[in-house]
């Protein structure tokens, strides 16, 4: 690896796909105020996640259509044909 570039400041923090509720620990350089008790007994940063392997349809095999913040309505009423 090349000296110099990468943090040193990893920590353990758990992430949560808000949209089916699977949490799991790994390592993070983010920074979060908020926290949750991991099934160790120990409290540890929580960083929520919109999707994630859990729920992306490339992984789950289902072509399941995620619109984020009505971006799909914005695109129609955008390019909808006026009568």
């Amino acid at each position: 690896m090349k000296q110099g570039i990468h943090p040193d400041n990893y920590r353990f923090v758990v992430f949560k796909d808000m949209s089916n509720g699977t949490t799991f620990l790994s390592k993070s350089t983010s920074n979060t105020r908020e926290t949750i008790q991991w099934e160790d007994g120990k409290e540890y940063p929580l960083i929520k996640l919109e999707i994630s392997n859990t729920s992306h349809p490339f992984y789950t095999g289902k072509n399941v259509l995620v619109d984020t913040a009505g971006r799909i309505d914005k695109f129609k009423k955008r390019y909808a044909k006026k009568a």
